[in-house]
């Protein structure tokens, strides 16, 4: 008795694990994504420009793509900027952000730049999720432009 109760669970699960394993849910985000950090410029006003390269595929049908670039510097704190609209077809493009220079404490010098490439899942008009696809994280010199 006791072990055909155990083979009818194992028979269970294993049905469920396939089950998991062989299908993907309805919108599931494409794979081939990718996203580098490059460069980092501070102006003489303060603005700041964060550059670098990135690939995607089209997100899925309930969702958009988006970059997130976040600049750190020792006694200065975390600026995190977005990056202008993406092109998802697979190709590799260039990717800036900016930020204007009237609230941003970055100066010339050592930083630690991530790019994040997130994918923005949608319910209507409000983001449902937001899931990091591709993430690169540098140490930068921040050169004055």
């Amino acid at each position: 008795m006791r072990s055909s109760a155990r083979r009818m669970s194992l028979a269970a699960f294993s049905a469920l694990a396939a089950t998991t394993l062989f299908t993907a849910p309805a919108g599931a985000t494409v794979f081939n994504q990718g996203i580098s950090v490059q460069d980092a410029y501070v102006a003489h006003d303060g603005a700041v420009t964060l550059s670098g390269k990135y690939h995607c595929e089209q997100a899925s049908p309930l969702g958009a793509m988006q970059i997130k670039a976040t600049v750190a510097q020792e006694g200065s704190g975390r600026l995190s900027i977005g990056a202008e609209q993406l092109v998802c077809d697979g190709q590799e493009r260039r990717w800036v952000a900016n930020a204007p220079g009237a609230f941003v404490n970055v100066r010339p010098g050592r930083a630690v730049v991530t790019a994040e490439l997130q994918e923005v899942r949608l319910s209507g008009l409000m983001p449902r999720s937001v899931t990091t696809v591709a993430q690169d994280t540098k140490d930068v010199e921040v050169r004055e432009h």
